[in-house]
């Protein structure tokens, strides 16, 4: 609320009123934003209204709720789809398409954001010990995350095969460029965008070539299991799923998933 006080201050005004008010909420130019600084002026003109009278208070409807996007419910089917056809990216002998599967397959088994799964460093991911380090994340919190033992493997298999590939690491990066390099958001997007995810036969089968280390390689941990390796972690299992969204795509995933100690399927919604 400094924002609000200051320019409160810049017109010399004393008292809230609801122009001044409605004044302050508009003169970001993103409407987005308008909802939330409408909540935050309202909070604080109804508080200011105890000790003086002449305080207005804007009406909840002062500007129009902030719009979010439908969430959207990526099918188990899909999700296969998404991990095989990064298998048929080109060029056929670059790292690239193992960078994008394992890429996609451990934010789908991880409850990673995509961001979080970008920054991963090579100290973050302990393979020995099944646990990835997400640092400084949402709120500056940090987390363990706890990886099933199929998860693990193909790990192991994407970091052999790029340090192969590679010859010395060129980036302290788990997941990296063509040149080891970092990825970088806008060429994750441009591959997702490309990822026709809706490309399903009527026969249930994904139409995009997959082999046997590729059919199913990831596998969501089980959630008595993860809790029990989670509280030697110090952390809680994660159990949704956030795949890349470009900008110009307007999809929200919202995945099923279960809580550890239950066999009831709950909704998680990723924004």
């Amino acid at each position: 609320m400094s924002e609000f006080v200051a320019f409160m201050e810049s017109r010399g005004a004393e008292t809230i009123t609801n122009d001044l008010a409605m004044e302050w909420v508009t003169s970001m130019g993103r409407q987005p934003s308008w909802s939330i600084r409408l909540s935050d002026v309202r909070c604080f003109a109804q508080h200011l209204s105890y000790f003086d009278p002449l305080t207005e208070v804007l009406p909840s409807d002062a500007v129009a709720p902030a719009w979010r996007t439908k969430p959207y419910i990526y099918s188990e089917i899909e999700i296969q789809a998404l991990l095989a056809a990064p298998l048929s990216l080109p060029p056929a002998n670059a790292l690239r398409r193992w960078t994008y599967h394992c890429l996609f397959g451990v934010i789908a088994v991880a409850g990673l954001r995509h961001s979080e799964a970008l920054r991963l460093l090579r100290a973050d991911v302990d393979l020995d010990q099944g646990v990835l380090t997400i640092r400084e994340t949402k709120f500056g919190k940090s987390r363990l995350v706890p990886l099933h033992a199929t998860t693990i493997a193909v790990l192991s298999g994407y970091a052999a095969r790029r340090d192969a590939h590679l010859g010395s690491p060129r980036s302290p990066y788990f997941f990296v460029a063509e040149q080891g390099g970092r990825l970088l958001h806008q060429y994750v997007h441009r591959v997702f965008l490309r990822i026709p995810a809706n490309r399903i036969t009527a026969g249930g089968e994904s139409r995009w070539p997959t082999d046997s280390w590729s059919s199913s390689p990831f596998r969501r941990p089980d959630p008595d299991q993860l809790a029990s390796r989670g509280r030697r972690c110090g952390t809680r299992a994660a159990g949704s799923l956030d795949l890349p969204q470009p900008c110009q795509c307007s999809r929200h995933l919202l995945v099923p998933v279960r809580h550890a100690g239950t066999d009831e399927p709950c909704r998680t919604a990723i924004g």
